[in-house]
């Protein structure tokens, strides 16, 4: 039996019109998230630091959505909160109309578990696992995981799967990190800065992984980078400065990541 979100109040929200193309197939679309008057401040002593401003944003499920922006515009913030990593300090924010916000610990840890995967600049695999091992920890634990040589496939290292990272280039480290967030089956995959630590060609390769498993398993995937080349293979270019989405650009026509240079 599939996954159920998180056992939270069903939101009443708004329609504003944030995106006109966007919202002009909201009616054919599914919404995966949908976030209206989104606020995150830190505190700091008697500081207030804010890195969300009212953020207003919907996004559908099968898309491939780039959040582009310099250092500290709140990327990985709006990438946490949609995560259930972090909770806004006000706002709405909602995963398949089951709010997040105002969740509790277990219920968040729930939607982590059962419909997001994670993948980070750094790879956090453990040293003295296989390839196998890693993916297979995460496998243990899903509801409805699919089989781990399956997920080591899709990213490309059947041949390394009985290896330990050390014997791993970057890239191939990072191909496992996905193979690892993927095999719970996600609905939704968040990547930040996932091609940050890499070179030009082993970056490519990764975005190659994450673009097949947006097209061919329908996987939402939200990606954080600096890098403005990457948001030619996106439908949609979220550009985030201090703390708000400054403008949002639609792909009518995307790239492969084999197309694109920088």
């Amino acid at each position: 039996m599939a996954p159920q979100p998180p056992e939270t109040p069903t939101p009443t929200v708004p329609e504003p019109g944030i995106d006109a193309r966007a919202a002009a197939h909201s009616d054919t679309r599914e919404i995966v998230f949908r976030a209206r008057g989104l606020r995150k401040v830190y505190r700091m002593g008697e500081v207030e630091v804010p890195a969300l401003r009212e953020i207003d944003l919907d996004i559908f499920g099968g898309e491939f959505i780039v959040l582009l922006g310099p250092s500290g515009s709140g990327k990985s913030t709006l990438l946490n909160i949609l995560g259930g990593l972090d909770v806004p300090t006000s706002g709405e924010v909602a995963y398949c109309e089951h709010r997040l916000d105002g969740a509790s610990e277990t219920a968040l840890t729930r939607f982590r578990r059962e419909h997001v995967g994670f993948v980070f600049q750094f790879y956090n695999l453990i040293p003295s696992l296989t390839v196998r091992e890693n993916v297979q920890l995460v496998s243990d634990i899903a509801e409805d995981p699919m089989p781990v040589d399956e997920a080591i496939d899709l990213v490309g290292l059947t041949p390394r799967r009985d290896h330990f990272p050390a014997q791993l280039s970057g890239g191939e480290q990072q191909r496992v990190a996905i193979a690892r967030a993927i095999v719970k089956r996600p609905a939704v995959l968040l990547c930040d800065e996932p091609t940050g630590a890499l070179d030009y060609q082993t970056g490519k390769l990764v975005l190659e992984v994450i673009e097949r498993i947006n097209r061919e398993l329908g996987t939402t995937a939200v990606v954080i980078t600096h890098n403005a080349a990457i948001a030619g293979m996106a439908d949609r270019v979220i550009h985030l400065g201090d703390g708000r989405i400054q403008r949002i650009d639609v792909n009518a026509h995307k790239l492969r990541p084999s197309q694109l240079s920088w």
